[in-house]
């Protein structure tokens, strides 16, 4: 059940605003650490969004959907990225008009270092988030 609007106090605010500083130390860090691989922070969502569905069914819609932007956005991505040499792309047998993506060799050396960094940030980061979201009952 959720509290009504005019009834939030100081603690409500105070934990809103601790959890949304919480997240965006999260994605500096996120971002730093894209930046120190050579990558945007799109770049690396992109590659992380790719990786993490089943070979053959990322799209550029699947993508533009994923990471909240227009397909004509995600197919320039998508060419940079594979200008890269991070991403190859290929059409299925039977439908020409559909590009399924995937990583190279490259991307998915350059993302399991990153990820691994992720993931130890978030678990040094755990008991706060887990502690901020206890705030909210």
């Amino acid at each position: 059940m959720s509290k009504d609007p005019a009834a939030l106090d100081d603690a409500d605010y105070a934990a809103l605003a601790d959890f949304r500083a919480t997240i965006r130390i999260f994605l500096a860090f996120s971002e730093g650490e894209a930046a120190k691989a050579g990558l945007s922070p799109r770049q690396h969502q992109a590659l992380l969004a790719i990786r993490g569905v089943p070979r053959g069914e990322a799209t550029v819609g699947y993508l533009a959907q994923r990471l909240i932007l227009r397909p004509h956005t995600v197919s320039e991505l998508a060419k940079r990225l594979s200008a890269l040499g991070l991403l190859a792309g290929e059409a299925p047998q039977g439908d020409r008009r559909k590009l399924v993506l995937h990583l190279t060799p490259k991307a998915e050396n350059l993302l399991r270092a990153l990820s691994a960094a992720h993931q130890q940030e978030i678990r040094r980061i755990k008991p706060l988030l887990s502690d901020l979201l206890d705030r909210f009952g």
